[in-house]
Formats: C-alpha cells, structure tokens, sequence
C-alpha cells in the first residue's frame, strides 16, 4: 500500500480483515453468519422470558439481564453485519466518517457492557451481603435509573478521545490492519507527531477499565468471603453458583479487553489482535447469554411455563 503524502486527506478506509483465500473466507463467512443469528436468538429469548414472565419481570437482577441482553445485540450488531458483507463481497472499503461512526458507538457500547456488569456485580453484592436493605436499594426505579445511567455515562465517556483522533492527519496509509476501525490500528496509520492524544486515549481507558475492574474485584471478594463464613448450605450453594456465572462473564469480558488494550503493542502479533478482538466482539455476546441462563433455575421454569402457555393457546385456537 502506497504510503499518502502529508497533503492528502483520508476519505476512506481500506479493512484488510483475515487475509484468507476466498475458501476459508466462505467458511468463516458461513460460521460467523450462524454465530450471529445464534447470539440474536439467545438474546431476543431472553428479553422475551423476563418482559413475558410476571415474576422475573419484577426481579432486579432480571431487570438488569433483560437490558444487559439488549445492550449485547446492540454490541454484536455494530461490528459483526459489517464484517459480514465485507466477506461476503470482499470489499472492504469504509467512509471517513463512517469509520470513526464506528469506532465511537463500538466503545460507547463496550463501556455501557463494563458500566452493565459493575451494577450487576453491585446488585449481587447487595442480595448477598445486605440481604434486609436490598429490596429498598434495588427498587424497580433504582433499576431503571442505573440502566439510563449506564447508557449516558457509557456514550459520554470516549468522544473526547476519539474527537482528537478524527482530527489527526493520515499519511501513512488508508489500510487498516482490521476487521473493523478500532483504536491501535487508526492510530498506526495517524501522521507524526501525534502529541498528547495517545497519552490522554489510555489515561481514559486506565481510568475506565481500573475502576470497574477494582469496584467488581472488591464486592465478589466481600461476597466470597460472606458466603464462605454463611451457615445455610442451600443458600450458599445456589449463591455461589450464581455469582460463579457473573464471575465467568466478567473474566471472559475483562481479559480480553485486557489482552487487547492493555499489553503493550510491540509484544503483539496482528493476527492475535484480530483474534482477540474478534472474541469479545463476536464470541462474548454468543456465549454470555449461555452463561447466565443455562443453569439458571427460574429463567428454565420461566420458559416452561411460557411455552405451556403459548401451547395451551395453540391448541384453543386450533379448537376454535
């Protein structure tokens, strides 16, 4: 790729994504296109057993997973269709401004997802810990407030960042070494001197990733260490089978980003970037929704019951 002059203005990108021969790129087309159908099912499942379910719909913590579940289809719904097509069409040009439209919603909607697991760490902290407050804590309300919360602050937190990058010149390259527009391979192609805005992008994400990861880290620790202390071995079993499924979710999420955004970019590989970015972008939201619910007891009896009763209507109309 031949390198811009410091004269030219980007007008679009070129996302180079996997690489592979056109057999492989089908494969991969074919597995990804189920993947994502699969992640949608799961989701839109979800949110239809809690909103159709008179119990669970009154319960915070499915509360939190009927919006949790609708922030992941949001979440895989930006990247992966894109990805998609370019396969499909082995096309892989973006606009400019469509690719910093890009960037911005996908970490707007990671940070609302980091946002999303701290109030569910909280939310669990609160029925373990302080079990005769928590139903005054975790009101419906108070729900719905730190779900609107989650969003606002998740879309607030980066524009600043990604402003100052969409203002940088491009004269390296209009290649970018992804599947999607993503921080490390914008700001690889950005013309020196970049000034301060590599420094003030990962003051934003140490200071983002470092609190929610120290609030989750503190309260499962407290909850462990109430729940090894408990008596009543009922409770305790299914508690720590429930905050083990939280725990699960937030080192899959964690580490990825992790591995991602906070090794240092001489020590990674191109390919294992993709890799990476691909697992918590396609892969996470397909296997939380699993994690959540598949040994969940009441979200299984939720929808034995749905379906009794979408039998039960079958039959009266075919009756009548």
């Amino acid at each position: 790729m031949k390198a811009l002059t410091n004269s030219s203005k980007i007008h679009e990108f070129i996302l180079l994504g996997f690489g592979v021969e056109p057999r492989r790129r089908f494969l991969l087309l074919i597995f990804f296109t189920t993947l994502y159908v699969l992640t949608l099912a799961e989701n839109i499942t979800i949110i239809a057993v809690v909103c159709l379910d008179g119990h669970l719909s009154q319960l915070p913590m499915y509360i939190l997973l009927r919006n949790f579940s609708w922030l992941e289809m949001c979440y895989v719904t930006t990247t992966v269709p894109r990805m998609l097509l370019d396969m499909a069409s082995s096309h892989g040009t973006i606009s400019f401004h469509a690719c910093f439209i890009q960037f911005y919603i996908f970490f707007s909607l990671g940070n609302t997802e980091c946002f999303f697991l701290t109030i569910m760490a909280l939310d669990r902290y609160l029925a373990i810990c302080h079990p005769l407050r928590y139903p005054q804590i975790m009101s419906i309300n108070s729900c719905h407030a730190m779900v609107a919360a989650c969003w606002v602050i998740g879309f607030l937190w980066y524009p600043v960042p990604i402003i100052l990058i969409s203002k940088l010149s491009f004269c390296r390259s209009s290649a970018i070494d992804n599947f999607l527009c993503d921080l490390g391979p914008i700001l690889s192609l950005a013309c020196p001197p970049l000034g301060n805005v590599p420094f003030i992008c990962q003051i934003f994400m140490n200071v983002f990733f470092l609190g929610n990861v120290s609030f989750i880290v503190l309260s499962y620790g407290i909850m462990i260490f109430n729940l090894i202390q408990t008596s009543s071995q009922g409770s305790h079993k299914k508690a720590v089978s429930t905050i083990s499924f939280h725990i699960m979710v937030v080192v899959l999420f964690y580490g990825s980003i992790a591995a991602m955004y906070l090794i240092p970019k001489g020590e990674r590989h191109s390919g294992v970037n993709k890799a990476v970015t691909l697992f918590y972008t396609a892969v996470t939201p397909f296997v939380n929704p699993l994690i959540y619910c598949l040994r969940n007891q009441q979200v299984k009896e939720a929808l034995i019951r749905l379906l009794m009763r979408r039998e039960i209507w079958w039959r009266r109309n075919i009756v009548t």
